[in-house]
């Protein structure tokens, strides 16, 4: 199995403006006995509340969004660009129908507090911290709901803690 470094969240480098629109994030939640990951291309990385934190979007029709419910934690894997076929597989197909594990070959890897994945090249574990559900209201430029929510399937916004960041050796 290969081997992870655990660094502290104020050794991450890197633009994260690539990592998360253009190489992808898988969002992954639960536990040895049932898990579930989906693909992100949307997010960002911070500081809230005096905490570095991670803000992360699922839409309410995302079968990821049950697990992130039902768990405190979670984790956002960053391949570094590989792996791209994975992760449009993991965007276009549900793990209420499928295996996604299982089809693409991942690798889980079950940390203490939530599932991540073996061919990551760095990993935030997530500390749930806050959600809210987004609303049509809540935009000022409302040509943004009609872009992105014509269909109201609007996302839940997680801020996760960082309380582990792990670096491929």
């Amino acid at each position: 199995m290969s081997q992870f470094t655990e660094i502290k969240p104020e050794e991450l480098d890197g633009n994260f403006f690539r990592k998360i629109n253009q190489e992808w994030m898988l969002i992954t939640a639960g536990g040895k006995e049932k898990c579930n990951t989906m693909t992100a291309s949307w997010g960002g990385i911070g500081i809230l509340w005096n905490k570095n934190v991670t803000f992360s979007f699922v839409r309410k029709s995302r079968y990821t969004l049950e697990f992130l419910e039902n768990n405190d934690y979670y984790t956002l894997s960053f391949f570094g660009g590989e792996l791209m076929k994975e992760l449009t597989f993991c965007g276009k197909n549900s793990g209420r129908d499928t295996d996604k594990i299982k089809e693409t070959g991942l690798i889980p890897v079950f940390d203490e507090e939530a599932p991540y994945f073996e061919q990551a090249q760095l990993v935030l574990v997530c500390k749930k911290l806050y959600r809210q559900t987004l609303t049509a209201d809540s935009f000022i430029d409302k040509s943004l709901t009609e872009k992105f929510y014509a269909d109201n399937d609007w996302h839940d916004m997680f801020v996760g803690e960082i309380v582990k960041a792990v670096v491929k050796k």
